[in-house]
C-alpha cells in the first residue's frame, strides 16, 4: 500500500465500530499505509482524549501528527489528501458532490440513527417504533440509490464511491441486525436495489478485506453485552 506522503497515517479506532469500517475501507480503497491503534473505550487513551477532546470517540486519524474527527470527515479528508493515489471517492462535479453529502447526511440522521435505537431498545414496543422509522427511511434511500447510480449498481455509479463507503461500514451489522431482532431492512422483497447493492459490495475486495475482522455471530454476542448498555463510542 502507498504511503501518506512520507507522513506517518494512524487510526485510531474500535473493531466492532461501523464508523471505524469506514475509515479503513476508504483507506484501502486508496492503497494507504496506516498503523491501527485499538481502543478500549471503557479505558480510553491520552492519546485519542487528546486527539478528539470534544467528543472522545472513534474514529481518529492521524496524518503526520494532525488529528482528524468524525468518519464522514475522516473519508472526505482521505480522499483530499490522497486523491493521486486512486481514483476519486466524492464525484468532480459540483452538483454531484453537493448530493452526494445529502445523501450522507441522511444516511447518517436518517438511517443509522434510528438502525442503532433498534439494537439499543429496552423493550420490545420501543423496538418496533425505531424500526418501523428506520424502514420508513430506507424506502427513501432506494430511491435516492435510483438517482445515485444512475442504472449501475453502486451510489458511485460504475466504482466505489463515497456514499458506498459510509453505506458499506454498516453492513456486517445489517447481518447482525437480523438476528438480534428479525429486522431485514435491505429486504429484497421490498428495497431490491439496496438488497442486490449489499450482495455485491459484500463480495468487494476491500469490504472482504476490511470485514474479516467482523464476523456476524461475533457482533452479535458484542451488541448484547455492550450496545445494549446504551454506550456510545464512536461517529
Amino acid at each position: 500500500m502507498a504511503g501518506g506522503k512520507g507522513e506517518e497515517v494512524k487510526l485510531l479506532g474500535a473493531w466492532a465500530s461501523p464508523y471505524v469500517a469506514r475509515v479503513k475501507l476508504a483507506l484501502h480503497l486508496k492503497g494507504v499505509s496506516y498503523k491501527y491503534m485499538e481502543e478500549d473505550l471503557t479505558n480510553k487513551s491520552e492519546l485519542l482524549l487528546r486527539s478528539n477532546p470534544v467528543h472522545t470517540m472513534v474514529p481518529v486519524l492521524i496524518h503526520g501528527g494532525k488529528p482528524i474527527c468524525e468518519s464522514q470527515v475522516i473519508v472526505q479528508y482521505i480522499d483530499e489528501a490522497f486523491h493521486a493515489a486512486a481514483k476519486a471517492l466524492l464525484p468532480a462535479d459540483p452538483y454531484e458532490r453537493a448530493v452526494a453529502r445529502f445523501w450522507a447526511a441522511y444516511i447518517d440522521d436518517k438511517v443509522l440513527g434510528p438502525w442503532e435505537m433498534v439494537l439499543k431498545a429496552k423493550t420490545g414496543k420501543e423496538r418496533a417504533v425505531w424500526a418501523r422509522r428506520t424502514f420508513e427511511a430506507v424506502d427513501v434511500l432506494e430511491e435516492g440509490l435510483v438517482k445515485c447510480c444512475k442504472g449501475k449498481g453502486l451510489f458511485g455509479g460504475d466504482d466505489i464511491g463515497y456514499l458506498d463507503v459510509l453505506l458499506g461500514g454498516m453492513v456486517p451489522w445489517l447481518y447482525a441486525t437480523e438476528k438480534i431482532s428479525g429486522h431485514n431492512f435491505f429486504d429484497a422483497s421490498k428495497v431490491p436495489l439496496l438488497a442486490s447493492w449489499m450482495e455485491r459490495f459484500t463480495h468487494l475486495d476491500a469490504a472482504k478485506a476490511v470485514f474479516q475482522e467482523q464476523d456476524v455471530d461475533i457482533l452479535v454476542e458484542f451488541a448484547r453485552s455492550v450496545l445494549l448498555t446504551g454506550a456510545a463510542t464512536s461517529s
